[in-house]
């Protein structure tokens, strides 16, 4: 592999473990966050829910940045945005500053620092034959936070409270501002006579005729329901888990094992994205990942079947991204990839958005979250079908 492309992939590793990571461990302090600090469990799912809004409609707009002006600085300008929301939330602990710093900063963070924009420098330091896997190891080497950071600020919570694990993450995020620097911190060469990017102000043009195409509205819809899965797991598993009366500690113990299973699962999805049809592969992912649902939810709580949940659910977790990602690709080549993922991947946060928003309202109304379940399971199917009726494009730009 050259030089060039494994400093991409490394730097793009780094950006999307730490701003993935910090995120992942939100659903730790639901119910830590309500006894240190009185932030009501439905006012903290509320703001990982408007994170997640946030989050999905600014990420069209750094991923066209991204494709103008460069990825590292649109990744460098999200971890200033992450050490503010967290700051804030650090230093005035109250319901306000969790959905300002939370919900509102975090989400313009995660957008500008996370994956959308990482991996758009990867596709186009990649050469095509290689971009689906290329992608994948960017994707697993991203899971390495999300298993790293979630003992860690388990601990952290134990040790100096949860108000003290925010601030202790408000320090890391300072780590995303050196790694933006090693990333595409200027615009990549483009082909002479090659396509350019369309910029902020084609950016409406660009997504009307994107969704104007019947399979990449397939495919946006198929994000819709990974994002509503995933937020309602990494927000609400741990605090489930303990009204299910399981150990304390199982929670972050089972987001850890989604970050380490995940990491194999991303680069094997990665692989397989060169190989076979990607939105094939993503028909199947989804409905692994729908099984993996119904089964938890029909069998007795257990220390055990959570654990087996969780590494079935880290296996299929980040592995949509450079599935998505390829098709993507494949269809509209990648000189507006990082705005074309960011179309698509608005409504995978729309998802997100009513997974975490939905089931705090519902936990708060009726203190279970039994009823959520088949919400979960339908879902997830309608994402699967979605895939399988998804016609290849055409003509395969890369």
């Amino acid at each position: 592999m050259p030089a060039a492309l494994l400093t991409v992939i490394l730097a793009a590793s780094a950006a999307v473990s730490l701003s993935f990571g910090i995120r992942q461990t939100f659903g730790l302090f639901l119910l830590p966050l309500a006894q240190e600090a009185a932030i009501a469990p439905a006012v903290f799912g509320a703001a990982v829910a408007l994170h997640n809004l946030v989050w999905g409609f600014a990420q069209p707009v750094s991923g066209a940045m991204a494709d103008r002006f460069g990825a590292g600085r649109v990744i460098a300008c999200g971890g200033f945005l992450y050490v503010a929301g967290l700051g804030m939330m650090a230093l005035w602990p109250g319901e306000a500053s969790a959905v300002v710093g939370i919900g509102l900063l975090t989400g313009l963070g995660v957008a500008c620092a996370g994956s959308g924009t990482a991996n758009s420098a990867v596709a186009r330091a990649a050469p095509p034959e290689k971009r689906g896997e290329m992608l994948g190891l960017a994707s697993a080497g991203g899971s390495v936070g999300q298993a790293l950071m979630v003992p860690a600020v388990q601990a952290a919570i134990l040790g100096w409270g949860a108000v003290g694990a925010i601030g202790m993450l408000a320090l890391a995020s300072l780590l995303v501002l050196p790694v933006g620097r090693c990333l595409e911190w200027r615009p990549a060469p483009r082909p002479p006579g090659g396509p350019r990017p369309v910029g902020l102000a084609g950016l409406p043009a660009l997504a009307r005729n994107a969704l104007a195409d019947r399979d990449f509205a397939l495919l946006t819809l198929g994000f819709f329901a990974c994002g509503f899965q995933l937020a309602f797991l990494v927000t609400h598993l741990p605090a489930h888990l303990a009204l299910c009366g399981l150990p304390a500690g199982l929670g972050a113990t089972a987001l850890m094992l989604v970050g380490l299973f995940n990491i194999p699962g991303s680069w094997f999805c990665g692989w397989l994205a060169g190989r076979v049809r990607p939105e094939l592969v993503l028909g199947l992912l989804y409905l692994i990942r729908t099984t993996a649902v119904a089964l938890f939810a029909l069998a007795p709580p257990s220390s055990a079947g959570t654990l087996v949940f969780a590494a079935v659910m880290g296996a299929t977790w980040l592995g949509t991204v450079p599935l998505t990602n390829a098709a993507i690709a494949r269809r509209f080549g990648v000189a507006d990839i990082g705005a074309l993922f960011g179309v698509c991947f608005m409504s995978h946060q729309i998802g997100g958005f009513l997974g975490a928003g939905s089931a705090a309202v519902l936990v708060n109304a009726t203190g279970s979250y039994a009823l959520f379940w088949p919400v979960m399971v339908m879902v997830g199917l309608m994402a699967a079908v979605a895939n399988f009726v998804a016609r290849p494009p055409r003509v395969a730009l890369a």
